[in-house]
């Protein structure tokens, strides 16, 4: 009987991308152990689940804030290649902002996150979290009215249109240069801000969902 590994391998294989799980490809635990009266000036490096909203897109590979040795020992840790997602939210379209760690080194985590760990492509999945497919998908699992909140479990039940690594290289880069185009913009017309990144957007989620 073929393991699950090698199955993904021939359908990627046969039809350029398998339907998986993500429980299938990645490990996910939740984040936390410090607050914001842990920051210190200089220490090591954290992620705050608040930050998910102001700050950090696709990736990032420095944080706003540290906290000291011993907090951080008693931390959840994120490490380079990881995904950090804030799993509560005021709103449902916030809940789930996520970011692929592309650090060379280990950061800590708060709590209301979740750690997603795997063997892909972190810039590809990051995007796919960005996606409206995802989008379609955590609305089903977040719950709660003031507060809402996806349980860091039950993301394992996402679907994912997961291609070979070189196709998620290959998909990576194009989706890098619309993000750079994008932003190259951020100080133009409104109208021409919106147009590129309604563009964007229709593009990101051609390619993430193979129709």
């Amino acid at each position: 009987m073929l393991n699950q590994q090698t199955l993904i391998k021939l359908l990627q294989y046969v039809f350029g991308y398998a339907p998986v799980k993500l429980d299938e490809i990645a490990t996910i635990v939740r984040g936390g152990n410090f607050q914001k009266k842990d920051f210190v000036d200089n220490g090591r490096p954290c992620i705050h689940y608040g930050q998910m909203y102001t700050h950090f897109g696709i990736y990032a590979d420095k944080t706003l804030t540290f906290v000291n040795e011993d907090v951080f020992a008693k931390s959840k840790i994120a490490k380079p290649g990881d995904i950090v997602m804030a799993v509560t939210s005021e709103n449902v379209e916030d809940v789930c902002s996520c970011t692929a760690w592309m650090g060379n080194e280990d950061i800590a985590i708060s709590g209301h996150t979740a750690i997603i760990s795997h063997n892909q492509n972190a810039k590809y999945l990051s995007y796919y979290f960005h996606s409206a497919m995802f989008f379609d998908q955590k609305k089903k699992l977040a719950h709660g009215t003031k507060v809402i909140e996806v349980t860091p479990s039950k993301l394992g039940d996402i679907e994912i249109m997961l291609p070979t690594i070189e196709e998620q290289e290959r998909i990576v880069a194009i989706l890098d240069r619309f993000d750079s185009l994008c932003n190259d913009i951020a100080v133009g017309l409104p109208a021409e801000i919106e147009a590129r990144q309604k563009q964007y957007e229709y593009y990101r989620d051609k390619l993430l969902s193979f129709e």
